[in-house]
């Protein structure tokens, strides 16, 4: 078959049974996957899919509330906490907004923590929804977990030492997102989620029964990203990216309106966007420069000023 009409590569899952039997080629399997496309598939994760499932239900009702009902958890800064309505965020250098609502969950600091002036505390519905924080709260903790194991393989791939990561991230401003794109009653300007590189360290991505997630090729092409049921998809971000040079590539990704046999059906997806501690200082990895690969970035630059910078390029700032 030639060049031109090949068909769109696929992104084979990687077991996470491996982790514990097999660490090396989990970690060679998985950093092969995210050079070839800033995307991994992981599968058979052990977070227990009642609790998953549990966590996502809450999303749904939450969602389903009145609309003045969720407008009273909208913080007057939109962003990092709490809910932010529909018509909002829009993809960087994008003219029209994304097709979608969310409520944000970040990391609970304590009293006086140098962290609190820029990670506010959490908002909950609990008049509203008495499950809610329990349900939601656990599904941050598991895959606030779940990144760091990924990035103790990331660290191995990359010839760092297993725990690299630990105390760069322990107390990063990590964020849950449960994402509702409602219903596309007709064709329009807007898409769910347009054309863009996620801003964190990695993503980790549960939910999405509906399809609509693809990711662009080198070559150009868009992959749709269907994953088994119960798998995990992960992606570099874009801090990653630098961090390593490019040596992770962080990957044009979109959210593609549906099918018009299923433009009826709502999609719910949970992304855990996992930053870095505010005051880590980006700067490039020594091991991914050389010769053939320049430092790309020889000034670094704090976690928190990146963030800002590029929230402030999505409207969330």
């Amino acid at each position: 078959m030639s060049q031109a009409h090949a068909l769109p590569a696929s992104i084979e899952p990687v077991s996470y049974d491996r982790f514990e039997r097999d660490f090396a080629g989990f970690t060679e399997a998985l950093g092969g996957s995210f050079v070839r496309f800033g995307f991994a598939v992981i599968s058979d994760h052990g977070l227990p899919q009642a609790r998953v499932e549990a966590a996502i239900e809450e999303a749904k009702r939450f969602f389903a509330l009145p609309e003045a009902t969720k407008l009273k958890y909208k913080l007057p800064v939109s962003g990092q906490r709490g809910y932010t309505p529909f018509g909002i965020e829009t993809a960087k250098g994008a003219t029209h907004y994304d097709l979608k609502e969310f409520w944000h969950v970040g990391r609970d600091l304590p009293p006086g923590h140098r962290f609190r002036d820029h990670m506010p505390d959490n908002v909950w519905p609990d008049a509203d929804m008495p499950d809610f924080h329990e349900r939601v709260g656990w599904l941050f903790s598991a895959l606030d977990a779940m990144g760091r194991k990924v990035l103790e393989a990331i660290a191995c791939y990359l010839g760092l030492d297993r725990h690299f990561f630990d105390p760069t991230v322990d107390l990063g401003n990590s964020i849950l997102r449960l994402l509702h794109y409602p219903p596309v009653p007709r064709d329009g300007p807007h898409i769910r989620a347009g054309a863009h590189e996620d801003i964190n360290v990695i993503t980790l991505l549960l939910g999405a029964e509906e399809a609509g997630l693809e990711v662009k090729d080198r070559d150009g092409q868009w992959i749709a990203i269907n994953p088994p049921p119960g798998a995990l998809v992960c992606n570099i971000g874009d801090m990653l990216q630098r961090l390593t040079n490019h040596r992770l590539p962080s990957t044009t990704h979109r959210v593609v309106n549906p099918a018009p046999e299923r433009r009826g059906f709502a999609r719910y997806s949970t992304p855990f966007f996992l930053h870095f501690n505010s005051d880590y200082a980006i700067r490039t990895l020594p091991g991914c420069v050389d010769a053939a690969h320049p430092d790309r970035y020889p000034t670094p630059i704090t976690a928190d000023e990146y963030l800002q910078e590029r929230l402030r390029e999505i409207k969330l700032a």
